[in-house]
C-alpha cells in the first residue's frame, strides 16, 4: 500500500443562495427544515428527523426507502452561527467509516451567501468521491427549494 492510498479523499461543492446566511445556516440544525431536504431521495421520505444542535451533540435523520431505512447520522463538531458548521458523517448500512463535514458561509453582499461544503472521506471511500460531490450538489438545491418556498 502506498502513502497516497491512505490520504483522505475530499469532496467539496459550492452553491449560492439568494437567502440570507442565518436562513441557510439554520436550515441545517432545525429539524423540520432539515428534513425537507437532507437525504430525502426521489423515492424515498424522511421518517425520522433529530438534530441536537450543539457542540458534541448528535444528529440522526432517515430515509425511509422502497429497500429499506437508511440512517445518516453524526455528531457536530462545531457550531458558528451563521459562519461554520462542521460534523461527523456516517451512514452505518453502507459503511463503518466516519467523514467529517465542513460548512462555510460567506455572505454576497446583496443579501444571499455562497455556501462550501467540504466533505473529507476515508481513503476507502475514493471511489465515492463524485458520488459523494453530486449528492451534495442535488442537497444544496433542494435546500435552496426548501428555503424559497419557506419564504413565500
Amino acid at each position: 500500500m502506498t502513502s497516497r492510498s491512505l490520504a483522505p479523499v475530499v469532496a467539496r461543492v459550492s452553491h449560492r443562495f439568494r437567502a440570507a446566511p442565518e436562513r441557510v445556516f439554520d436550515a441545517w440544525i432545525d429539524p423540520r427544515m432539515a428534513s425537507r431536504f437532507l437525504f430525502a431521495t426521489g423515492e424515498g421520505t424522511i421518517g425520522r428527523c433529530e438534530i441536537d444542535a450543539r457542540v458534541g451533540g448528535e444528529w440522526s435523520i432517515t430515509d425511509r426507502r422502497a429497500d429499506g431505512d437508511v440512517e445518516h447520522r453524526g455528531q457536530y463538531v462545531e457550531i458558528d452561527r451563521p459562519r461554520r458548521l462542521v460534523f461527523t458523517f456516517q451512514v452505518p448500512k453502507y459503511a463503518q467509516s466516519i467523514d467529517r463535514v465542513e460548512i462555510d458561509i460567506v455572505p454576497d453582499g446583496d443579501g444571499g451567501c455562497e455556501l462550501t461544503l467540504t466533505h473529507t472521506l476515508a481513503p476507502e471511500a475514493a471511489d465515492w468521491a463524485d458520488a459523494a460531490a453530486r449528492g451534495w450538489s442535488g442537497i444544496l438545491r433542494k435546500q435552496e427549494e426548501a428555503l424559497e418556498s419557506s419564504a413565500s
